[in-house]
């Protein structure tokens, strides 16, 4: 059976060029078209649908309008949002997935770029992981608020009886579609005294992670920052891979590490992929080494922890599967054997804490 989806854009001409790149592929049928965010929450609260494709700009109701009346109407849809690359897009569309919306595409400024080849795959393969992503939950502020307090009396027992390791600790997080959301519920709960640099790859395409970094920054108590070409790592820093570039970390002379940026190819066709982030701290002076692998597509992480473990002693975290998004990543790494802990979403920073350590 095709899944249903719902196509919401101001543009009759954009309408029909998206309906008829979903119509293309025999897994899709567009079963309903809405000029503006108010006439899809009228759809939206009569219909089901398999996915969203909702346009940011429209008259009436915009996309981030309609998302916040999902939210209070608790109708949970799969929205791939259509965006700009522009700076204030990226900030738009970060609200958007903040608020709901599961992934998202560039849409091109014009009607032809729009029916390039380039386009028509990148648009199908976005709506082929949010047609298969769980609907979104919204978590409720109460909720938020207590998993704030338990992180919070975690840290003072732990600054009370520190956490004994053997030498220089690091935090290497791998995570895809949902990860802006995901990553509201961990760093915002890591303290600005945890023991080792945080490292994230984030499957974002380029000029968003910038925006990405500085939002996350603005909510944190840990400092937050896109990972600049040979930084050096400090603890209770966190570092959001930069996209469009491969990150990499390499040991200094006096044993510091700091980050490189490369311009491979792509691989498990991303970029960048947090594979070479894992492979690359075999060559680091970490030896309190804690991965994890949070929500997203595909199987990004697991050839590079299993080639790191072969040569370091690691501790692996994976998201389960309850409160996966997309449950492919941390899938593949529990699969694999590679996992020596699966945990809920809201257990993550927890456990990261309890792993290395606050500084005094």
């Amino acid at each position: 059976m095709k899944k249903k989806v719902l196509v919401v854009d101001d543009s009759a001409l954009i309408r029909q060029v998206l309906s008829d790149i979903v119509n293309s592929d025999e897994r899709f049928e567009v079963v309903d078209r809405a000029p503006n965010g108010e006439a899809a929450l009228e759809l939206l609260k009569k219909n089901t649908y398999d996915a969203v494709v909702l346009d940011v700009n429209m008259p009436k109701m915009n996309g981030i309008q309609l998302l916040n009346e999902l939210r209070k109407n608790s109708i949970s849809a799969r929205v791939m949002m259509a965006s700009t690359d522009t700076i204030e897009g990226a900030r738009v569309t970060l609200d958007a997935l903040e608020m709901g919306a599961l992934d998202f595409v560039h849409k091109p400024q014009n009607v032809s770029e729009c029916k390039s080849d380039e386009f028509k795959k990148d648009f199908l393969r976005v709506l082929s992981v949010v047609a298969e992503s769980k609907p979104p939950v919204f978590e409720s502020f109460e909720k938020i608020k207590e998993n704030k307090k338990t992180v919070s009396k975690m840290v003072d027992i732990i600054g009370k009886h520190p956490v004994h390791n053997s030498g220089n600790s690091i935090v290497a997080i791998a995570i895809s579609t949902g990860g802006p959301k995901s990553l509201q519920s961990v760093i915002p709960q890591l303290p600005s005294k945890l023991n080792a640099p945080v490292v994230i790859v984030q499957h974002m395409p380029k000029g968003f992670t910038a925006t990405l970094a500085e939002r996350m920054n603005q909510i944190s108590e840990i400092s937050v920052k896109e990972a600049e070409e040979g930084e050096e790592l400090q603890k209770g820093q966190v570092y959001i891979a930069r996209s469009g570039n491969h990150l990499k970390l390499k040991k200094r002379a006096g044993g510091k590490c700091v980050v490189t940026y490369s311009d491979e190819p792509h691989r498990e066709g991303v970029k960048p992929c947090a594979n070479y982030m894992f492979e690359s701290l075999s060559e680091c002076s970490y030896n309190n080494i804690v991965c994890v692998v949070m929500t997203g597509m595909g199987a990004d992480g697991t050839e590079g922890i299993k080639n790191l473990k072969d040569k370091k002693k690691v501790h692996v975290i994976s998201q389960d599967q309850n409160s996966s998004i997309v449950y492919g990543m941390p899938k593949n790494i529990a699969n694999a054997g590679l996992s020596d802990q699966v945990v809920p979403l809201d257990q993550i920073a927890q456990e990261i804490i309890l792993h290395v350590g606050v500084t005094n």
